[in-house]
């Protein structure tokens, strides 16, 4: 028993981040009934199957939305959901029937939760766009990556899940809650370029303290020596955060720096480039494991850069049972943790295999069923 349990949430099958928001709410054991298309198209290649770590623990149903009788089936399950989550292009869902209006109409306590990444209004609400362009355009993007080349985006992280599914997930159980407390139901209109931006407001708080200016390199977290990424011989990353005047100490000592006057003044934006420079050398001058022998686990602030692969098998990601492979497939164990809850992820359906349960769930008689779950030509 999940700690949402009973709650009943509805998902309109789509891609990115409106399934990721699914699987956290699946994994937290909330009811997520996914309506997907009747039949995959062939070749597509956002069809995963069973490798679709985001529909894990979800019921799939799958129904011809064009047809008006399963229109009106899907209106008869959102009449007993506490939300329902989509992820189209603004405009679609009205077509189908479905938009808020018709929506609140059978269910006034829905929480209607829609994934966009322009939001569902604003002049460039419905044009096409990805990830990247969302954190770009919102300022989420623009501390990343060294002042001499282009910013890189780490794909999805920012403005998918960061800004889209986790303030979509936010957002939903907000209401539903507001709802259980006495409120009504309502429209979330959950932008990435909304959510993204909100993302910023700690870096925009350093930038207003004079600690984060408006060019990259040149701040608190994008400057320094002792904050960054680093390449070690064997080609393999490292991490250094040592932000503090005590850890910073402790890395200079185990780096054997200690008595070095040129890094004696870590805070000099001055000194900065040519220190990078020099930790830049050194730490090509042995391989990751090295590194990892003499500084993990201390105050220094190291971590390696692991792949997912050699994350699973760190012992402290091990320890905690971070990742595993199910199915042979590998992915990350539900966050966050709850001391009295259920913390095992769920499968991942096939297409349509509890339609008819769900069906008959909604009421639905036998011959509906079959009418509905009969492929049209």
């Amino acid at each position: 028993m999940g700690i949402l349990s009973g709650i009943r949430i509805i998902e309109i099958a789509g891609i990115g981040p409106a399934p990721f928001c699914g699987m956290l709410l699946a994994d937290m054991g909330a009811d997520v009934i996914l309506v997907e298309r009747a039949a995959g198209k062939s070749g597509d290649p956002l069809d995963l199957g069973d490798k679709n770590i985001t529909n894990r623990g979800k019921r799939s149903l799958a129904l011809d939305l064009k047809d008006p009788q399963a229109i009106a089936t899907l209106l008869d399950l959102i009449a007993g959901a506490d939300a329902l989550i989509e992820g189209m292009r603004p405009g679609v869902m009205e077509r189908l029937g479905l938009g808020p209006a018709a929506c609140l109409a059978r269910n006034p306590k829905l929480i209607y939760g829609r994934m966009t990444g322009w939001g569902q209004d604003g002049p460039l609400a419905k044009a096409a766009g990805h990830d990247i362009n969302y954190i770009g355009l919102s300022g989420a993007l623009w501390y990343s990556g060294a002042p001499d080349q282009a910013p890189l985006a780490p794909p999805t992280l920012v403005g998918d899940i960061g800004g889209g599914a986790l303030y979509l997930a936010m957002g939903v159980l907000a209401g539903v809650l507001g709802v259980r407390n006495g409120g009504t139901g309502q429209v979330v209109d959950a932008a990435i370029v909304d959510g993204s931006a909100n993302m910023m407001n700690l870096l925009l708080s350093l930038h207003a303290a004079g600690m984060m200016p408006m060019r990259r390199g040149e701040g608190l977290l994008d400057g320094p020596h002792w904050y960054g990424t680093y390449v070690c011989q064997d080609g393999l990353g490292v991490t250094i955060g040592a932000l503090e005047p005590q850890f910073y100490a402790l890395l200079l000592e185990k780096l054997g720096l200690a008595g070095d006057p040129e890094f004696a003044r870590p805070y000099d934006k001055r000194c900065w480039p040519s220190l990078r420079l020099k930790l830049t050398a050194l730490f090509l001058t042995q391989p990751r494991q090295h590194w990892t022998d003499l500084l993990e686990g201390s105050d220094a602030c190291y971590a390696p850069v692991l792949s997912p692969v050699e994350a699973q098998a760190h012992p402290h990601m091990a320890a905690r049972a971070v990742y595993s492979e199910r199915g042979g497939v590998l992915q990350a164990a539900p966050a966050p943790r709850f001391s009295a809850a259920a913390h095992a992820p769920g499968a991942v359906p096939r297409r349509g295999e509890h339609g008819a349960a769900i069906l008959r769930e909604a009421g639905c008689s036998d011959a509906d069923i079959a009418k509905l779950l009969t492929p049209r030509d």
